[in-house]
């Protein structure tokens, strides 16, 4: 920042006191919050900035204002904490290391590593310290705050990479034969009505629109269900709006509404299908409904069928089914 690397450059030819006022007046032209502001970037106290604001207030001039030379003698003043004791930074840095974490002998068992219970761990370990100072040395050593990752995805099937090269795979020899291959999925629903929506437009100033103050759904109006329908070969999609529920019945007409508009054109000489989706949903791989549906679309646009499910969630699983075209047949 602009004014750390001022105060960088200045403290260190200003004698103490100088250096005292100057970062009063600086405190005090900040307004509220400088002084805590000008601590944190000079790395002073707050006490040294509270009397030279003192100083200033009282328009008293020390005797000593117009010596150039150091007032404080070298070495002088309290030494830092970490400089007395060389076992602080150690005791430190293993009560605040992850591998403390749930040992039944530490003191920080299960509990968050905030500054004060870290200077309380201290503390009882026979250090006296503070948690601003805590919070000074933690910084020095490397420390930051942070949040934790999403990168464990818990057990994997030893089948998972076998099930996504069969469905690639499946779906090229689709495209290859210039047949349908299709990916469905019900996007979020919104609910219909005068809400608030995120991000900003321009309007007049003082004229914004004035939206509900609570997001209950309108009885009359319901929600909007899309229903995504994404051709893969000729990168198209297809968005079927309901007004009702996210049912098996919904999601096939949604994909029989895309073949009539879109995919019987695309693919005159169609006589397969391919659709990929998730294991939940409408389209779940469980939903007896949709494989009825399915079977009932078959029929109608007299095709074969097939559908591949990707794997839900960790437990990995993948079904693959097919739907022909005569009616009674038994899955496979």
């Amino acid at each position: 920042m602009v004014l750390q690397k001022k105060y960088e450059k200045l403290l260190p030819i200003l004698n103490e006191q100088t250096a005292r006022l100057y970062l009063a007046s600086e405190a005090e032209s900040l307004g509220r919050g400088g002084k805590q502001r000008v601590s944190r970037l000079a790395k002073v106290s707050r006490v040294r900035i509270d009397k030279g604001i003192l100083e200033l207030n009282s328009q008293k001039k020390s005797e000593k204002s117009n010596d150039n030379q150091r007032i404080r003698k070298v070495g002088g003043g309290r030494k830092k904490l970490k400089e007395i004791n060389s076992k602080l930074v150690e005791t430190l840095e293993s009560i605040v290391s992850p591998h403390t974490m749930g040992d039944p002998m530490k003191v920080l068992l299960w509990t968050s590593k905030s500054l004060r219970n870290i200077a309380k761990a201290l503390n009882d370990k026979g250090f006296v310290i503070s948690y601003v100072t805590v919070g000074e040395m933690l910084k020095s050593i490397g420390f930051s705050l942070q949040v934790n990752k999403k990168t464990d995805e818990g057990s994997k099937d030893p089948d998972r990479n076998n099930q996504f090269e069969y469905i690639n795979e499946t779906s090229i020899s689709f495209m290859e034969e210039n047949q349908p291959v299709i990916s469905v999925d019900c996007k979020k629903k919104e609910l219909i009505g005068n809400y608030k929506n995120a991000g900003s437009e321009w309007f007049p100033k003082g004229e914004a629109p004035n939206v509900k103050v609570y997001d209950f759904i309108d009885k009359e109006l319901g929600k909007a269900v899309p229903y995504g329908v994404y051709d893969i070969a000729k990168n198209d999609g297809w968005v079927s709006v309901g007004i009702s529920k996210d049912t098996a019945a919904f999601a096939v007409n949604s994909i029989r509404s895309w073949w009539q508009e879109m995919g019987k054109e695309k693919y005159p000489f169609a006589n397969k299908l391919l659709i990929t989706a998730d294991g939940g949903g409408s389209n779940s791989s469980r939903s007896r409904l949709w494989k009825k549906e399915l079977q009932q679309l078959a029929n109608e646009l007299k095709i074969e069928i097939h559908v591949c499910h990707f794997p839900p969630g960790i437990k990995l699983s993948i079904e693959c089914f097919r739907i022909l075209q005569k009616t009674g047949e038994q899955d496979r």
